[in-house]
């Protein structure tokens, strides 16, 4: 509890992958923020920390100001004046953009992915390509496919192991990460979520070994794994369920 920022990652980590966070959680999370400044980064867009974080405070809930949110991969902060205010976005120029669509095209057809349509019988469930300002985000099923089918895409990461290798190649001026059950996301080289973490460390003039950072995949190639060159203690848990014995150990 000497630890004056905690930040977690958001899919895996607080909730399921893009699913919405439990009542244990959020009690948790209220209780945290009563004590604490707190910070969720995820490869998500803002809409979806609305939906799976936000929606899902008790009614009343008014200590969003210990509340920062960075998201799609901390490409972005919001903080809390009365309402959520953006204070950086590092978006991506349109020529960048129309690049990474035409690599990532390329590097789909080369691992041989099939869109979703009604020839081939696969189902879509929700946009696959998705343009969020700051981040691209290729999203295998959909950005709305049910846990249990994202989950039997590509266990052993395997499938978007090949396109990230392929794109790495030809987007030398961008960072390719995999995120999520069946996303990869893509953003200007070195905005991650280890800038993230730095630009909320500059903006909360917290020093380094006041915060700790929370997540699930904090291994060489895991889009949680930039954090740990930022310095700060890093904690890896297996999911929510271990997320919430974290949460009230600090609590104690």
């Amino acid at each position: 509890m000497e630890k004056e920022l905690i930040i977690f990652d958001k899919d895996g980590t607080l909730t399921p992958s893009k699913s919405n966070v439990d009542s244990v959680m959020t009690d948790l999370l209220v209780r945290l923020l009563a004590k604490k400044k707190v910070a969720i980064i995820s490869g998500g867009g803002y809409e979806l920390f609305e939906t799976q974080i936000l929606n899902k405070f008790p009614a009343g809930t008014q200590n969003f100001a210990n509340l920062f949110l960075l998201p799609t991969s901390g490409t972005r902060l919001y903080v809390w004046q009365g309402s959520w205010q953006e204070k950086y976005a590092e978006n991506l120029s349109p020529s960048d953009k129309a690049l990474i669509m035409e690599k990532l095209k390329l590097a789909l057809s080369a691992a041989k992915y099939e869109f979703p349509s009604q020839t081939n019988g696969k189902q879509s469930f929700g946009e696959i390509i998705e343009d969020r300002g700051s981040q691209i985000t290729f999203s295998a099923l959909g950005q709305n496919a049910p846990l249990k089918l994202k989950e039997a895409w590509d266990p052993t990461r395997e499938k978007r192991q090949q396109i990230t290798g392929f794109l790495q190649e030809k987007l030398p001026r961008f960072d390719v990460r995999i995120g999520g059950s069946t996303s990869i996301d893509i953003t200007m080289k070195g905005v991650n979520k280890a800038y993230g973490i730095r630009k909320l460390e500059e903006f909360l003039k917290i020093p380094t070994e006041k915060i700790v950072f929370i997540g699930d995949t904090i291994f060489p190639g895991g889009n949680d794994y930039p954090a740990k060159s930022t310095g700060v203690d890093c904690i890896q848990v297996s999911g929510p369920e271990e997320t919430a014995q974290v949460i009230q150990k600090m609590l104690r």
